[in-house]
């Protein structure tokens, strides 16, 4: 009787276990329904491990694991990430927008409640980057990549070691300076060279920071985000302010660059990855950032795109190359002054998206005046001869 009781209980247990969502094995979910759908993720260009120089393809690691497809697009700004979701003329089921921007997405309501039950490494994520301002609950984000901006200069076109974000202003570094074409980094560096806040929402203060931005226009090359690399990587460009991530990737390209931590402070910043309210495959996105939580797929990915990681895994592995780093990981004697952005009251965002246009209108050069007027003369001057050529034709016809 007992025997045949404990047969019975190891068949329901069998049963039970083949309809449950639990591999017992495994310890994990069974996701096999999700096979076969498709997930749309939207990140920053160059953000992910995608198996170039002997790197492992994550994407492609993560449809092989679980047969999901990744339909994977790059944004170069927070700002065009957000004009895309604002405008509802694509759906995405995972992105990975910066801090300031979480907040404005969450004030918004466009962000879903992440279920962590399904995000069970979330637990590898340092307690330092959880619960920050912007998602102080821990509701919505999980911690992808924090890091900080700095200075890029190429030895061999600038004199001596700048230590100041003032050398951006130097003519004689003119048509060889690159600057952010976002608004809020922009004016961030301004902010920070006059002294101010860079989440400050006096008129007065932006007034200014415009003023100094005007100023350096003339001495700008280009406005650029993933343009820093090849121009920065070539020689073309003497100065960039960007990310200090990206610098190493470009440093192993050319040797020739060097970076600094201007001593008016600088901007530290967190990237995490978040799910829209209207994701059309939550649970898949909700698996994918537990795939890239995982020890493998986090160290690969810290390996590729160089920046600091939140992750206490990637922290403690031998296959970590930029374990201690000291641009990525400085020393507290060596660590700058820093200010994380925050979301701007409305009134603030709208003034300097008009101040950001008046200044990329002013920037205009002549030659780009003529160009656009000749453009339009030549197209006025094709439909005229388009309008009178069909008038004879029709005039012959009758």
């Amino acid at each position: 009787m007992i025997k045949r009781l404990s047969s019975v209980v190891f068949a329901l247990f069998i049963v039970i276990a083949c309809m449950s969502p639990v591999v017992f094995a495994k310890g994990e979910k069974d996701y096999s329904h999700l096979k076969g759908t498709t997930l749309n993720v939207y990140n920053w260009g160059e953000y992910i491990s995608d198996g170039q120089d002997g790197s492992l393809d994550v994407n492609k690691a993560f449809e092989e694991k679980y047969g999901i497809k990744v339909n994977y697009t790059n944004y170069e700004s927070n700002e065009n990430m957000y004009n895309k979701l604002k405008s509802g003329g694509a759906n995405y089921d995972l992105v990975i927008p910066s801090d300031y921007m979480i907040a404005k997405l969450v004030e918004e309501e466009m962000l879903a409640e992440l279920n962590f039950e399904n995000i069970p490494n979330y637990k590898y994520i340092l307690d330092e980057y959880k619960g920050l301002y912007y998602d102080p609950d821990n509701k919505y984000t999980v911690t992808y990549t924090v890091g900080m901006v700095g200075l890029i200069y190429n030895t061999t076109m600038v004199e001596g070691s700048p230590d100041s974000w003032g050398v951006l202003w130097d003519e004689k570094y003119e048509g060889k300076i690159l600057m952010f074409n976002n608004p809020r980094d922009a004016f961030g560096i301004a902010q920070l060279y006059l002294g101010q806040s860079i989440n400050n929402s006096d008129i007065k203060q932006w007034d200014e920071a415009i003023a100094v931005l005007k100023k350096q226009n003339p001495l700008v090359a280009s406005y650029v985000m993933d343009e820093v690399y090849n121009k920065m990587e070539s020689g073309d460009a003497a100065l960039a302010p960007y990310y200090a991530g990206d610098f190493l990737t470009m440093y192993d390209v050319n040797p020739d660059l060097a970076f600094v931590y201007p001593k008016e402070g600088v901007n530290f910043f967190v990237d995490a990855m978040c799910i829209p309210k209207n994701a059309e495959n939550k649970e898949a996105a909700e698996l994918y950032i537990n795939f890239m939580c995982e020890e493998e797929i986090a160290v690969a990915n810290a390996n590729y795109i160089c920046y600091a990681s939140p992750h206490k895994l990637v922290l403690e592995s031998d296959d970590y190359d930029l374990k201690g780093n000291p641009i990525l990981y400085p020393e507290k004697e060596d660590m700058p002054k820093t200010e994380m952005f925050e979301n701007l009251d409305y009134e603030t965002q709208q003034y300097m998206t008009t101040l950001w246009n008046e200044l990329k209108i002013e920037g205009n050069t002549n030659l780009d005046v003529y160009i656009g007027l000749s453009v339009t003369v030549v197209l006025v001057v094709a439909y005229l001869l388009y309008k009178f050529i069909k008038k004879k034709k029709r005039e012959a016809y009758y």
